[in-house]
């Protein structure tokens, strides 16, 4: 697998397919919307590609705070359904562990829903360590 960052419209175009796997409220106008905002923040897209295929995708920032310092936070990690388990997920880490390396990061952090169990033994067996919860509060939902 070959893996690249995402740098242009047409990259994006290419890989959004697979993104939407995990992404399924999303259709390209809204990611590109989005991705414009993200992209000014620091988010950066890499793809893994096979035979010129996009199979897998990582959304990554850098980001400080007061408990890892500074680290890379990967907020989308999706591998096309079609090449699961294939060791592309693994691969695509690993770019993204030594890109943080190479970046002056000390961790790389993640969240994955709680009803993704099987992501969940993926990231265990890659030896990430499940260390907190994840809340959110939805502003409009809330009454007035």
């Amino acid at each position: 697998m070959r893996i690249t960052p995402v740098t242009s419209a047409e990259e994006r175009a290419a890989v959004f397919p697979v993104l939407q796997q995990l992404r399924d409220h999303l259709n390209r106008e809204s990611f590109e919307e989005l991705y414009e905002s993200m992209a000014e923040e620091g988010y950066r897209l890499f793809a893994g590609y096979v035979n010129d295929e996009p199979v897998a995708v990582a959304g990554v920032t850098i980001s400080t705070n007061f408990y890892l310092g500074r680290h890379a936070y990967v907020y989308d990690l999706v591998v096309d359904e079609d090449n699961r388990s294939k060791g592309y997920g693994t691969k695509l880490l690993e770019y993204v562990h030594n890109w943080a390396t190479d970046n002056d990061c000390v961790a790389v952090e993640l969240e994955s829903g709680l009803w993704r169990e099987d992501a969940h033994r993926f990231y265990l067996d890659l030896n990430y360590e499940k260390y907190c919860y994840s809340f959110k509060y939805d502003l409009k939902s809330q009454p007035n």
